[in-house]
């Protein structure tokens, strides 16, 4: 692993930023969005069917089984990877208020096989929560990659050896070389400490696979960047949904439309959709961001095997 000082590229010396929308959001954007959102309405809850439950896979082969909203358990090299973990009910600082679940999670942490490595993108509670955090880290105790900042967030959890990153840096973990890649995102877990650690997503290199977790973005040019860096990239897990409005979403939050773009300017082999029908943390309907990803790739020749999402609690398998 390289020095962990960050970049000038995207810090000022305090605050970590996107070197190519700096702005961000100002507190009349957040008063505008809620006084003219349009809100589309989402069930209560929705009883997906249960799956099988996941099996440790063949080194030879990557498995990716959906927990819902960003958590995947990834298989490659025979390791079993776990990114953005949550199962709580609610995405939120406390238990009794914030975005409910709409879906149970796909899998339960008893159904897993292990884990051996342990990806946290950046420090939003849909992201990093504690909770489940701490539940990992009990059953397993997995060494853990995240961005620059967020180790003391993750050591609250009991999880206090967490390897911090920089875009670009790498690091061995678990049999693994992995890469925290450039997001444009932003972070905060309180009023006090927005910007204060960063954002991104990472690169899996391992048993002969690449695997790509954007964690939560925008669009932008760095997926060409990483496309160019990694001309090989057998999965990549890219964002869908919690895009509208677009005025207000687009610096950091993909829709469909883009992620198909940023599909395409990675090169990746197969691309899975993740960051819907989980939490209703914007504007749109919660099948909206499946239908459109559907139309997108058809509009621009994908076929469904090359870039689509996975049915909540599904496991499925590519060959290397």
């Amino acid at each position: 692993m390289t020095d962990t000082t960050p970049a000038e590229t995207h810090f000022d010396g305090q605050h970590f930023f996107n070197p190519h929308s700096p702005r961000g959001k100002t507190a009349a954007d957040v008063r505008r969005w809620r006084r003219t959102r349009q809100k589309q309405p989402w069930p209560t809850r929705v009883e997906d069917p249960p799956r099988p439950p996941p099996t440790r896979a063949a080194p030879d082969r990557i498995a990716v089984t959906f927990i819902g909203h960003s958590t995947f358990l990834v298989q490659l090299g025979g390791i079993c990877i776990l990114t953005d973990p949550i199962w709580s009910e609610r995405c939120s600082p406390v238990s009794c208020i914030g975005p409910r679940r709409a879906r149970r999670p796909g899998q339960s942490l008893n159904a897993l096989p292990g884990i051996d490595l342990l990806l946290v993108s950046h420090n939003h509670y849909d992201h990093m929560d504690l909770p489940t955090l701490r539940q990992v880290r009990k059953r397993w105790s997995p060494p853990a990659a995240t961005g620059l900042g967020n180790a003391r967030h993750l050591a609250k959890a009991g999880i206090r050896d967490a390897v911090e990153l920089d875009w670009w840096q790498s690091t061995e973990l678990a049999g693994s070389r992995v890469t925290y890649v450039p997001a444009q995102h932003f972070s905060a877990r309180t009023l006090l400490d927005r910007n204060r650690s960063l954002w991104g997503g990472f690169i899996v290199e391992a048993g002969g696979a690449v695997v790509y977790f954007a964690g939560d973005s925008g669009y932008g040019s760095y997926f060409a960047e990483i496309g160019r860096r990694f001309p090989r990239i057998d999965l990549a897990l890219l964002p869908i949904g919690a895009y509208e409005p677009r005025w207000f979403m687009r610096t950091h939050h993909m829709n469909p439309e883009e992620a198909v773009r940023a599909h395409c300017d990675l090169r990746a082999r197969r691309g899975i959709g993740m960051h819907f029908g989980t939490f209703q943390l914007t504007d749109e309907a919660i099948d909206a961001p499946v239908l459109a990803l559907r139309r997108e790739s058809a509009a621009a020749g994908i076929e469904d095997h090359e870039f689509d999402v996975l049915a909540f609690g599904e496991t499925r398998e590519f060959p290397i």
